[in-house]
């Protein structure tokens, strides 16, 4: 088991290059159950979803999700340091943003294989202090073949020990051709955290995420905007995923008000999608190609 991160603590970033090539695998098997609970997050229609039914594009999103015994879990709730991923010595963790290419849907019923590959690492500086970039490739299967490639951007940051500095003044909100609403509350994101089995304490521990990570409230994940985004694309180009989707998180989205995604068409043919809080800020932009 790796150590705990220090405050204060430089990652060595030569030493967790050594990380780039470690592979890993990981398979599970898409059932009903799995389906009606996430299409129930995506407020879509529930249905009774059998063998052979498409899955939501993201579904690999809730699959064979790492396990790990209580003693092995840090503060917040993350895993410790250490094993498949580098053990960056920052205490903050958060997803980045990615690239996927959506070959073909997963169906009920389907046994999918994950073969993951850290790809880079990187060291930079940022408004919040030292930020450390871990690049992870995963190649989604089933017996059919390939369904979906991806690259994960995973970004860890030093501890703010305090309130978050408030934020510049905004630039006017984006206008969207298209555009739905909703309303982010707790249950939402409980629910999200269930089906991917993730512990992150910032999006279901209120003391935690106000007292501890100094944020004004629950943190919506990261993976359900975008899942929430690439449903949005499919549903504006007659329910088809786009081949290529590219976007990164640009601020924080909270729970307990409304939030949007947002579309609209683009000179290359694809759409320029984001979501967004209440005020209309985006929150994460991504492309979409087909």
């Amino acid at each position: 088991m790796s150590a705990p991160a220090i405050a204060g603590e430089k990652p060595d970033v030569d030493h967790l290059k050594q990380w780039i090539g470690r592979t890993e695998e990981a398979t599970d098997v898409v059932t009903a159950q799995l389906v009606k609970g996430l299409r129930a997050t995506l407020f879509q229609e529930i249905g009774q979803p059998k063998t052979g039914d498409a899955a939501p594009f993201t579904t690999h999103w809730c699959l064979a999700p790492p396990v790990y015994p209580m003693s092995q879990l840090s503060q917040d709730g993350h895993p410790t340091r250490g094993g498949f991923l580098p053990p960056v010595p920052l205490p903050r963790r958060m997803w980045a943003g990615g690239q996927l290419e959506f070959i073909e849907p997963l169906r009920v019923g389907d046994e999918v294989k994950r073969s993951s590959r850290i790809s880079d690492v990187t060291l930079k500086s940022g408004s919040t202090g030292t930020l450390c970039f871990v690049a992870v490739d995963h190649v989604i299967t089933t017996p059919r073949g390939t369904a979906i490639r991806e690259r994960h951007d995973i970004v860890y940051r030093e501890a703010t020990g305090g309130p978050q500095a408030a934020p510049k003044a905004a630039p006017p909100p984006p206008v969207a051709k298209h555009r739905e609403s909703h309303v982010s509350d707790p249950v939402l994101l409980f629910r999200y955290s269930a089906l991917t089995f993730n512990g992150h304490r910032i999006h279901y521990d209120r003391d935690y995420v106000t007292k501890v990570e100094g944020y004004p409230g629950l943190v919506f994940h990261g993976p359900l905007q975008a899942a929430f985004i690439i449903e949005f694309a499919a549903k504006l180009h007659g329910g088809q995923a786009p081949k290529k989707f590219v976007y990164r998180g640009v601020q924080p989205l909270f729970e307990g008000s409304e939030f949007s995604i947002n579309a609209n068409d683009n000179a290359g043919g694809g759409m320029d999608l984001w979501t967004a809080n209440a005020a209309g800020q985006p929150t994460m932009m991504g492309t979409a190609t087909w």
